[in-house]
Formats: C-alpha cells, structure tokens, sequence
C-alpha cells in the first residue's frame, strides 16, 4: 500500500476489556507506531441493550494504562469524528437508505415471533441458522400494507445467491466464501441503530482505515463486510485476522484460565510493560527465543509479517515469570513508586509520608528478587513497617533445640546485641557468628531463632542486612518479646 497507514481499536463497551482486547489494541498500536502511521479508537455502542454502564470509561483506562494512547478518538478528537458510533447514525441510514434505493437491501417486516418460530422449526429439522428471505422480494403494495399497520421493519442485505466472495487476508491468505451459504443479515435494526456489519464498514471507509487488525472470529464475517464494500462502491481494506488465543488446555481462553479484565491485572500488580511485552507473544514473535522486549524494541520489531496462524496459549504463569522479570529490572526509584499505593493502605495511611519512603528505598533491596507482582510487596515488606508480628512460638524452635536452650540463646544473642557498637551487617554477624560456637549450637540453629524473633518468618531476606534496616530498637524490642513467649 502507499497509503498511510491508519488502524483502529474498536471495541463495543460490553464490559471491561479482557485479553483478547487489549491484544488486538497492542497489536494494532504497534503497527501504527511502527509504520509512522496513526492509531485511532472508536467507540462501538450500538448494541445499546448489551451496554455496561462505565464499560467505556473502563476501555479509555485499561488503554491509558498500557501505555497505548490514540492520535484520533474520544478524548483527542481528529478530522473524522465523532468516534462514538452512537453519535454517528445519520451515516449508517444514509448508507441502508441507499443500498434499498439500489435495490442491494430490502426492508424486513417479519415479528420478532415469526423469527423466533423460524428458528426453532430450523433447529428441529437440523438446518442452518438463516433468515429465510420471505420479505425480500415483497410487492409495493405488500410492503405499503405492512406500513399502514404501523410495523417498523429493519433492513436486510440483499446477499447474492450464487458465486462465492474471496477475502484476501494478510495472515490466513486467500479465504473463499460460498455466498449461497450466507444469509440476508440485518444492516439496521428498528431502533434506527446500525448492526456490527454495516457500522464497522461505513465508519473503516469515512475515516480511511487501511489495515483492519481484529481477532480470528470476524473472519467469518468478513465475506459480509466484503459484500458491502463492494456494494457501497468502497475499497476495502487490508484485512489482518489474530490467530486465537486459548487456555493451557487449549480450550477457548475463559475466566477460570486466569484470564480477567486488564484492569484486573493492573489491580494485582502487574507492570504494564511486562503486560504488553507479554500480549505481544500472544500471536507474534521476532524469533524462536527472544522473550523480553522494551516498548521501543516491539516497536522497531513489528511487522505483519511475523503474525501466525497457529492459536496462542495464554500461560499466566508465564505472565507471572515475565512481571517479576520486569519487576526486578526496575531502579529502586521506580520500584518504590510503584509499590508505594500498595503498601500505605495496609499500614494505614493513605500514601507514604517523605520518611516512609526513605525507608522502603532501605528495605527494597533486601526483596526486590522475590517480588512477582506489586500486590505481593506488602506481605513481603510488611514486618519491616508494623510493630507487632504474629507467629506461632513453635516457630522459634529449631530442630533438635529445647524451648530452654532457645531462650538462653537469645537472651545471651539480647545482650550482645546491646552492647554491639554498630548495628550494620558485617558488625552483627561479627557478634552473632562466633556465638553460636560458644554456645554449642549450629549456626542455623541460632540465626533461625533470631529470624522468627525479628520478623516473624521462618523465610526472609539475609538475616544481618534485614536486621540492620530494621534498626537497633525495633530488633531489641522483638527479641526480648520472643524471649518472653518462651517464658
């Protein structure tokens, strides 16, 4: 093509976007960010009795947060809006009006009983689905007989009953479509509100869509879209249809796959870097290794080309690896921005004052290697921000050491510790090392001890570093506590 290029996400608001969603957006996204071309998002809301209060906000959200904002949309504006179907009616009855005038469309007059009767009798003489055409050559005088009765009819495509309809798509190659097969579907209902097949391909030509990258299940569709471009004199677009994405088990990708709303997983931590490079996978790849990709590099990367047919697998424990991948690689700085809006609610403040922040900067080398999601940060850091820690004392018991033996050894590690002249790693474990000989037990055997003691955990960071950010008091003060749980 020597056309700019110009894509289009758009997504009816039906509920939050899942991952197919945010899929095609990032894919589409990138193409026009590759290309130099212009991403635009359109609003699809004509199915009004499927839409979801706040499902539009939902959409703009998820998208804002992944990084990928739009050159033409809601929001922005742009020299083809507005980018609300809703708000573009006039279009969709403009161009029926003028299909029924060509005689390429044909009003339907049939009751919702009547479909709903031919349906069932399809259903029970094992037939394919369909309209059967009974309104599409109607007299002048039958269709002035259904007016003056005051029904309010649709609009039907008048589908060609012979030949086949090829779609030429960028992935799949060339697809052929029996028209005879196809039935005479609704461009307008009743309503006045366009269907799916009539809006996508008025809108794609008024606001000169060159690629239209949408998921696997519109090719099926597309025979249809074909037709009415053809019809309505437009060219067509390229057509680019996503391969699938299905669980591990291969099945169609669903909820109890793990696989939420995109807000969902911005909820539970997840980076929206580490997402998209992620979503990329699904469907694309530059290689037979390469995993990890900053945002510039999918997007020098990119191409059409490199898009497969075979479906892709959604493993949200590979999303889990990628996240902590991502999480690990982030300076202190970003980490602790990041992790700051999830940690302050459970120590119950609203955000973290200049000092708490300091001192989370202290703690986040000790986990940043163990965090997988933000949501996670709050249990891995929380014994370094509150004062009281819940344990069972069996806890503070190691293997093979009496309760006694235990509490002697922290008592005398408790006096050491006060004395010890500095409290930094090297100091403590100068102090502490040496005593578990004395004492004629095992290292691990006493560390362990003043593990639990400290934090609360029989797993944690290094125990000298953990000790020296947790400070002097606060470690004094959890020992002698653990002492006394052993009486």
């Amino acid at each position: 093509m020597t056309q700019r290029v110009r894509v289009r996400f758009a997504p009816s608001p039906t509920g939050e976007p899942h991952v197919g969603n945010v899929r095609s957006a990032l894919f589409n996204w990138l193409y026009a960010r590759h290309t130099g071309g212009v991403f635009i998002l359109r609003i699809e809301d004509t199915d009004q009795q499927r839409e979801v209060e706040g499902a539009t906000e939902a959409i703009i959200e998820s998208l804002r947060w992944l990084g990928l904002e739009w050159d033409e949309g809601p929001g922005v504006g742009g020299p083809y809006g507005p980018y609300i179907q809703s708000q573009r009616l006039h279009h969709y009855q403009q161009a029926a009006e003028r299909l029924v005038q060509q005689g390429s469309a044909y009003r339907c007059y049939c009751s919702t009983e009547r479909l709903q009767s031919m349906r069932e009798e399809q259903q029970r003489r094992h037939q394919p689905p369909g309209y059967d055409r009974r309104c599409r050559d109607l007299t002048p005088e039958a269709e002035r007989e259904h007016q003056r009765q005051g029904v309010v009819p649709v609009v039907r495509f008048k589908t060609p009953l012979e030949g086949e309809t090829v779609c030429h798509d960028f992935v799949r190659g060339e697809v052929r479509f029996e028209n005879r097969l196809l039935d005479d579907f609704v461009l307008l209902k009743s309503d006045g509100f366009p269907t799916y097949h009539l809006a996508n391909v008025v809108d794609d030509h008024h606001m000169e869509i060159s690629h239209v990258m949408r998921a696997d299940e519109w090719l099926s569709s597309t025979p249809r879209h074909l037709l009415l471009y053809r019809t309505l004199g437009y060219e067509p677009p390229i057509f680019v249809h996503l391969p699938i994405i299905l669980g591990p088990d291969r099945s169609k990708l669903s909820k109890r796959h793990g696989a939420t709303s995109a807000l969902a997983y911005r909820d539970t931590g997840y980076l929206p870097d580490a997402m998209a490079n992620y979503l990329a996978l699904l469907g694309w790849a530059l290689d037979d290794s390469t995993e990890i990709f900053a945002r510039d590099e999918l997007v020098r990367h990119f191409s059409l080309e490199r898009i497969g047919q075979s479906p892709a697998v959604f493993n949200g424990e590979k999303l889990l690896w990628m996240n902590g991948v991502y999480l690990r690689q982030l300076p202190l700085e970003a980490l602790a921005d990041q992790l700051a809006p999830f940690i302050a609610p459970t120590i119950g403040q609203e955000s973290l004052t200049p000092e708490g922040r300091a001192y989370l900067l202290r703690v986040l080398p000790l986990v940043q290697e163990r965090i997988k999601t933000l949501a996670e940060g709050p249990e891995l850091v929380s014994y370094f921000f509150v004062d009281g820690l819940s344990y069972e004392t069996s806890d503070l018991l190691p293997k093979g050491v009496t309760r006694e033996a235990t509490a002697n050894a922290l008592m005398v590690a408790l006096e050491r510790l006060r004395r010890a002249a500095t409290f930094d790693a090297i100091a403590l474990e100068g102090v502490l090392r040496p005593l578990a000989e004395e004492l004629g037990v095992k290292t691990g055997q006493l560390f362990g001890a003043l593990r639990v003691a400290t934090t609360g955990r029989t797993a944690a960071p290094p125990l000298f570093q953990t000790m020296e950010v947790l400070g002097r008091e606060r470690c004094l003060a959890r020992v002698e506590r653990a002492i006394a749980l052993l009486g």
